[in-house]
């Protein structure tokens, strides 16, 4: 019954703040303005609303739930309530990618030249963690995120690099990207993203009694037919291809998966079955309220929105060290 209730207040919640995304902006428009132009209404308004900022709080809502979802799945398999997407390189390289074309090749294919640059270097990032937990073995998750530490300073040195070499007149694109933003959202980006969030939830319901036997342990979960090693590798490997679909269209937005998963556990318990689904809205809930807050914080200047999750997340952070245990 407690869960019911969680997931229909946190479906109307976001409902709401989808609705509140797209009639906030630089220009406000009235919420009665705004579902007249989802209902097929014409006219500028009815413009602003369909080809500009639904895409984009559509794109909040699917990245939001995404990378809480990814959060959850690696704070399982690793132990580390402070684990999330961007601990193991996967920004680091899409950041790379990205960088590359508006420092130095140019948009060689167009408009998809970032976002397909993007989502190759967070691939390229994941291959090389995936060989580095290949030679390791099987020695225990705290490798596995070592590991991703070293490429995630490997391919931020590569960034800084990138940004000082290349074109110093791009520096504010390299700047807004490298901190998140949602500016790309168009529709034919949105179905990467839905790709990426589909196949991080899919993986999540098919294995989640494997996730809930690893809550007691490696060897509890061996003695229930688990082969942890695969599931890690598994894990990692699905994470990095959702995340990197994410972060080719919005860049680098940090601490939503490390945030959403605290949240979720809380309102609906750790087994995964009911774990997951929570975070999934709590994430887009979380996104689309920061979103809301970067484009009116400073009006009309918009606000990378990896500022605002950073932000929230270094005051959650803290929130959970002064926590009495």
């Amino acid at each position: 019954m407690r869960l019911a209730l969680v997931l229909c207040g946190g479906l109307l919640a976001v409902l709401a703040l989808l609705v509140a995304a797209v009639a906030i902006g630089s220009t406000p428009l009235p919420v009665r303005a705004v579902i007249d132009a989802l209902a097929g209404g014409d006219g500028p308004t009815a413009r602003i609303v369909v080809d500009l900022r639904l895409p984009r709080a559509l794109l909040a809502l699917l990245v939001g739930a995404g990378l809480g979802t990814v959060g959850c799945l690696l704070q399982t398999t690793t132990r580390n309530d402070l684990a999330d997407p961007f601990l193991f390189g996967l920004s680091s390289g899409a950041a790379a990618g990205a960088v590359l074309v508006i420092t130095v090749t140019g948009d060689l294919l167009g408009l998809w030249t970032l976002p397909l640059a993007a989502f190759a270097g967070g691939m390229a990032a994941s291959t090389i963690v995936l060989a580095l937990i290949a030679r390791l073995g099987d020695r225990g998750p705290a490798r596995l995120v070592l590991a991703g530490l070293a490429v995630s300073f490997l391919f931020m040195a590569l960034t800084n690099y990138l940004v000082f070499a290349g074109d110093q007149r791009a520096a504010h694109s390299v700047l807004f990207w490298t901190l998140g933003g949602l500016g790309l959202a168009r529709w034919d980006l949105l179905p990467i993203a839905a790709v990426g969030l589909v196949a991080i939830l899919a993986f999540a319901f098919v294995r989640h009694r494997n996730f809930d036997a690893l809550l007691a342990g490696e060897d509890t979960a061996r003695t229930l037919g688990v082969d942890v090693v695969a599931l890690r590798r598994t894990t990692f490997l699905v994470c990095a291809f959702a995340t990197a679909a994410f972060v080719s269209i919005s860049g680098v937005i940090g601490f939503v998966g490390l945030m959403v998963p605290h949240i979720a556990r809380a309102l609906a318990g750790p087994m995964h079955g009911r774990f997951v689904p929570v975070a999934a809205l709590t994430g887009a809930a979380l996104l689309l309220v920061s979103d809301i807050a970067a484009r009116t914080l400073l009006a009309p200047q918009e606000l990378p929105i990896g500022i605002v999750t950073t932000s929230l997340g270094a005051v959650f952070v803290l929130a959970l060290l002064t926590r009495e245990p």
